[in-house]
């Protein structure tokens, strides 16, 4: 995948990222028995982000003047991409996906020298690790009718609400808190508050667990949680704009990650197909297999293009409002296409629970959940192309 991506330190990358997963990480889950669908002990999570940080891995997406290797968005993609299709149980902490710098590598320009010191620079440095908390039991994609608040008293804010389906909750130790802070004015303004999640007053529940199996969601409930104001991030009034701006590119960089879900999915199909023999022979002899083999090859081609396309023109400062939404919409349904088409090929296999096909499928019927809904996508789609105003 991404294979038209030519820079040495991207290649370079590529080469360690493997190397981490196959002599370390594998290792490692082998060890403690640990599976997709087991819950990651904090210690252990801390000792994958510091080891990855040592090694130059864990920041390499951002600037070379903040510790990173300055790979741009298309890189990106490649990495989480081969990220997604290891098989590597710990493969999205690697990078810090659920709570390490691509959490906080687009907002770093709003932190000021103390947020940043005693902040971003732990969580880029491996040794902390956040989450970003906009979304509400009863807000879902309606992101403005959020009602969590953050009161001023003196030189503090009193946090009260509850915060839902928060990805990298479990194992955060601070949230990026979207409050309401003037219920006054239409629509309510929103700030951005960092609130440690050891306050008294905090709650992080992890009652639930999501389809794919995983312990990486959880709800944050905040009763009078007192913070400095101080840990106002990025201006009063200016959360949502500020959630946002994180949020094309979020969509975009989810793809890469389901295009190697659903690429691993497709060459397990290609492998089992040769290898299960069905009436005398293997059922890859077979035009049905052979067609369903042949559309998710073609699928995966048409997905991979399309991210690449959507994020040569994020390096290019495009504009990705339509094209991020397009992209995530495309891919979460073709991708979701390929782990049925795989399930189907693998038969009674493809349905066991804990089978990396089963889990493939899924994790990808989630994605057409998170990040706005396909119906989401299609909305900021319509809205882009009706827009009587300048081409985007």
């Amino acid at each position: 995948m991404f294979d038209h991506l030519t820079n040495p330190v991207l290649a370079q990358t590529r080469s360690e990222i493997q190397r981490f997963i196959d002599t370390e990480l594998k290792p490692l889950e082998a060890e403690l028995g640990l599976g997709s669908e087991d819950p990651w002990p904090k210690e252990v999570l801390r000792r994958v982000w510091r080891r990855s940080s040592e090694l130059g891995l864990y920041a390499a997406c951002l600037p070379v003047e903040l510790g990173g290797k300055g790979l741009n968005i298309s890189e990106q993609c490649a990495l989480k991409a081969d990220l997604a299709a290891s098989g590597c149980t710990l493969a999205p902490h690697v990078l810090g996906d659920l709570g390490g710098p691509p959490r906080v590598g687009n907002m770093l320009k709003y932190a000021t020298p103390q947020q940043l010191r005693d902040y971003f620079q732990p969580v880029i440095r491996g040794e902390k690790s956040t989450c970003f908390a906009l979304t509400e039991p009863h807000s879902g994609s309606d992101a403005q009718s959020i009602k969590t608040s953050a009161v001023p008293d003196g030189d503090q804010l009193v946090i009260n609400g509850t915060k839902h389906f928060i990805s990298g909750a479990p194992f955060a130790d601070f949230a990026i808190v979207m409050c309401v802070t003037d219920a006054t004015v239409t629509p309510p303004a929103i700030t951005a508050v960092l609130v440690d999640l050891d306050l008294p007053g905090v709650t992080v529940s992890t009652e639930y667990v999501p389809m794919s199996g995983q312990h990486i969601d959880g709800d944050i409930l905040f009763d009078n949680v007192r913070v400095p104001r101080a840990n106002i991030f990025g201006g009063e009034g200016n959360g949502f704009k500020l959630g946002m701006s994180r949020i094309n590119v979020n969509r975009l960089l989810h793809c890469p990650s389901m295009l190697g879900l659903a690429t691993m999915a497709y060459e397990s199909s290609l492998r089992y197909a040769g290898q299960r023999r069905q009436f005398g022979g293997p059922i890859a002899r077979f035009q049905a297999i052979q067609h369903m083999l042949a559309d998710m090859a073609a699928a995966l081609w048409a997905c991979e293009s399309m991210i690449a396309q959507t994020a040569a023109l994020a390096d290019a400062g495009g504009d990705l409002r339509m094209k991020a939404a397009a992209c995530k919409l495309f891919v979460s349904e073709r991708c979701f296409e390929i782990a049925d088409k795989a399930v189907q090929i693998h038969g009674n296999v493809g349905v066991t629970r804990g089978h990396p096909v089963e889990q493939a499928f899924r994790k990808l019927r989630m994605f057409r959940i998170f990040t706005g809904t396909s119906e989401i996508q299609r909305n900021t789609i319509a809205k882009a192309i009706l827009d009587p105003g300048p081409a985007r």
